[in-house]
């Protein structure tokens, strides 16, 4: 799993990223190396998003995705918000989890 987290202390700004997230989500829709993903908004601090994105394997993100015909168009629609990203990190599943997979 790759974990994206995002502070963008600009309200207006928050809506574009919402839009442009919602244009970039078509590409990751469309990209086989793509297993799903969840963007997560900010409670206590609305400045804050988490993008969390399955990849069928960090060497896929990398070498498949970021070189295949839909990394291009993601990148073009969230290209403005880059700066704005605090860290960018694959994780791996632990074993320690909710049979509910985590729903609340």
């Amino acid at each position: 799993m790759e974990y994206i987290r995002y502070r963008i202390p600009d309200a207006a700004r928050r809506a574009e990223f919402m839009d442009a997230y919602a244009q970039a989500a078509k590409q990751l829709e469309l990209a086989p190396q793509s297993l799903g993903y969840e963007l997560a908004h900010g409670v206590e601090e609305p400045e804050r998003y988490i993008l969390r994105i399955e990849w069928t394997s960090v060497e896929e993100h990398e070498q498949g995705f970021r070189r295949g015909p839909h990394f291009p168009p993601f990148l073009a629609a969230i290209r403005p918000y880059i700066g704005d990203i605090e860290e960018m990190k694959h994780y791996r599943r632990t074993t320690v989890t909710s049979a509910a997979g985590g729903e609340a």
